[in-house]
């Protein structure tokens, strides 16, 4: 596909990546609490590789087209995103996954649900990855909608690696201002949460 359809993706896909939000709480609320960011990151772009996967097969415009599917996912993420939260608004301070392998992978599959479970970030794809393909290409459009997620995930990888790693450098030596950080992170999230869930369960 062409190259400046890819470059104004990228560009697009940075804007909507520098926005805070779920993602942003979730890789802050990580670098504080963890003793590497990797795994919270790596699962972020795991969610968005299932995504991107789902897009290009095009199951997502049949999740899209189907109110009562695409409220139920709603549901779960939003419901997701309120337990995540708050778990981490209730432990601030638990550096629980310091060490161990365990605990790296359970923020990993964590990282997977804040992105994956997301039907805001599908609706996101479906609207704007069709706009940068072209059905006229010698690609198949599947094939340049892998190409734009393979773009949007090693942008997110890219950007939340340095905003985890640069919130756990300024305050992981200020350990009050961590905390409060924390907090402030989960309490987005659940915010978040509950924006999705009765967004589309309320009349």
């Amino acid at each position: 596909m062409a190259t400046g359809s890819v470059l104004a993706f990228w560009a697009v896909s940075l804007l909507l990546i520098a926005v805070p939000g779920a993602d942003w709480a979730f890789t802050i609320g990580a670098g504080l609490r963890s003793g590497s960011v990797v795994p919270a990151v790596g699962g972020l772009v795991v969610g968005y590789a299932a995504v991107t996967v789902i897009v290009a097969a095009g199951v997502g415009a049949l999740v899209a087209g189907s109110p009562s599917v695409l409220t139920g996912l709603t549901a779960v993420g939003g419901l997701y995103l309120i337990w995540h939260g708050a778990t981490t608004f209730t432990r601030p301070s638990a550096l629980d996954v310091r060490a161990g392998v365990g605990t790296d992978w359970s923020t990993f599959l964590r990282g997977i649900g804040v992105s994956g479970l997301n039907p805001k970030g599908l609706l996101i794809f479906l609207a704007l990855l069709p706009q940068f393909t072209d059905p006229h290409y010698a690609w198949p459009v599947p094939v340049q909608l892998a190409v734009l997620g393979l773009t949007f995930m090693a942008t997110c990888a890219a950007f939340y690696l340095c905003l985890g790693t640069l919130t756990r450098t300024v305050l992981d030596p200020r350990p009050a201002a961590a905390r409060t950080v924390t907090r402030l992170s989960g309490a987005a999230m659940t915010a978040l949460g509950t924006w999705l869930f009765l967004d589309h369960l309320l009349p």
